[in-house]
């Protein structure tokens, strides 16, 4: 065994046979692999092909049936495939905005895709961080996926090949809204209206997880990842979701507070004027009524926010969130206006 074989771990043993499935290793071909910073739902590495000139690497992602969370939260791997379907579509429809697709191995529920480099595509999640907070990146975001969903909307052959319901259910709706209603009773009502309301909306193509960690910042625009959570549906998810991380960082870096914020209000403007499958208002009106549940699933749902650790945070978060989930809002701004106030006041 070489020097670069040893360097797999018994678990990562098993890799070379979907990479020779999909044509990507040569039989008996060295390789070598590193873990790489993701989420918690798959395994994701770089496998390295040092014996090839040019020197060839590439990201190959394996779904977990078993999510890495304290909570037991499980969902199905097939979400794989969902998620290479995802990309291709979004691929065609915005040139440039995904990685390309590899290979897929659905036996293994694992595909593997075109490795690109983070010190040249830094993550937004850690461009936000570090201060380099700048709106035009949030409306370009905005612009890559009103585009995905409005190319999308209305089309009956895409909304059969994401009939991905049973997926999007155990994966979001249950941990961010149905896990919620259990903590807080008096609003358990309205989270349930909310997931059912979701999960009856088939508009267009939904990314899943718009979370910053789930796009690369470059030069052309925004590079978008992870879309195991893909699926036909509401469109409003991908909004509310994405402007959620925008609410939450400013508890991440209180002093940036106004940048995020007008982070918030470029996604939400350069969205809402680029909609053209349903009325603005409507889908506005929709994503400020999830916005709530979805911000206050992050303190205590299945997924809290990694940052949100001190409780008077958390209570900031609670008293906001429920304010809107027991009195609804349909204008985002009023949402943005609140949260400013309340995190001056804490």
């Amino acid at each position: 065994m070489s020097d670069l074989q040893a360097s797999i771990t018994p678990e990562h043993q098993d890799l070379r046979i979907p990479l020779e499935r999909m044509g990507l290793l040569r039989p008996g071909e060295a390789f070598n692999i590193e873990s790489l910073a993701g989420g918690v739902s798959s395994d994701i590495l770089r496998v390295d092909l040092p014996g090839r000139t040019p020197r060839f690497s590439f990201c190959f992602k394996r779904a977990l049936a078993k999510l890495k969370v304290a909570a037991d939260w499980h969902a199905p791997v097939e979400r794989n495939h969902a998620e290479v379907d995802w990309l291709r579509v979004a691929g065609e429809l915005v040139p440039g905005s995904v990685p390309r697709i590899l290979g897929e191995d659905t036996q293994a529920g694992a595909f593997a895709m075109q490795y690109i480099e983070p010190k040249a595509h830094p993550v937004w999640k850690n461009e936000l961080r570090d201060g380099n907070i700048r709106p035009e990146t949030a409306a370009a975001v905005a612009h890559v996926i009103v585009a995905i969903h409005a190319g999308t909307a209305g089309r009956a052959e895409i909304a059969k090949r994401f009939a991905y319901d049973h997926i999007f259910h155990p994966i979001r709706l249950e941990p961010y809204l149905l896990a919620t209603a259990q903590r807080h009773p008096d609003c358990a009502t309205r989270l349930h209206e909310l997931a059912e309301t979701t999960a009856g909306t088939k508009l267009a193509l939904v990314h899943g997880d718009l979370s910053p960690k789930n796009m690369l910042v470059t030069a052309h625009g925004p590079i978008l990842i992870d879309a195991e959570c893909a699926w036909y549906g509401d469109p409003s998810f991908d909004l509310a979701f994405c402007l959620n991380h925008m609410l939450l960082k400013c508890l991440w870096r209180p002093q940036w507070r106004e940048r995020y914020l007008a982070c918030y209000d470029a996604l939400a403007t350069s969205y809402l004027e680029r909609v053209s499958w349903e009325p603005p208002a409507a889908i506005e009106a929709r994503v400020a009524h999830l916005l709530p549940g979805l911000l206050l699933g992050r303190v205590d749902g299945k997924s809290p926010a990694e940052y949100v650790t001190d409780e008077n945070e958390k209570e900031c978060v609670r008293r906001v969130a429920r304010r809107f989930l027991l009195e609804p809002v349909d204008q985002l701004a009023a949402i943005h206006e609140a949260w400013n106030l309340a995190l001056q006041e804490t």
